[in-house]
């Protein structure tokens, strides 16, 4: 799924696919904007981290968890 992550004070949002299901991508943000963490740490599908401290959240949008197709089909 495709997760953005909007910065407070930088122009430019970060982008990642992650593997990560949904559910734990929501409790991790939530953790960071409660204060239960100091950051925001996630990991992409080539297992790359990508660490926001959580005082410097803007806002995070989370893709629908797709499954990957097979075949030439129409749609």
């Amino acid at each position: 799924m495709e997760i953005t992550i909007g910065v407070q004070h930088h122009p430019r949002e970060l982008t990642l696919e992650s593997d990560q299901p949904a559910d734990e991508v929501v409790a991790a943000v939530q953790a960071a904007v409660e204060g239960r963490t100091s950051t925001l740490d996630l990991t992409d599908t080539r297992g790359r981290r990508v660490v926001v401290p959580a005082a410097a959240l803007g806002y995070v949008e989370i893709g629908a968890e797709t499954k990957g197709r097979v075949g030439f089909g129409q749609v």
